[in-house]
């Protein structure tokens, strides 16, 4: 929780950062820089929870797959 939370604050920085440049607007910057890294953020945290649970998957699946039986060699 700690990774989003300092990705949340270094993304509600940058937002504002580019709008104000784009718009001299202090307002618009700021109602930029709340809305849309808030979605983000949790978006964000949606995607991180998606990851954790496809790596827990493939992490089952090398677990329960059958070992490579043996290889022999006949020799005649």
């Amino acid at each position: 929780m700690t990774k989003t939370i300092t990705f949340a604050i270094t993304h509600f920085s940058v937002a504002f950062t580019v709008v104000w440049l784009m718009t001299g607007d202090l307002l618009i910057s700021s109602l930029a820089a709340i809305i849309e890294p808030a979605v983000n953020t949790v978006a964000y945290h949606i995607h991180e929870k998606i990851w954790e649970r496809r790596r827990e998957r493939q992490a089952a699946q090398q677990e329960q797959a059958p070992l490579a039986p043996e290889s022999r060699v006949c020799i005649s």
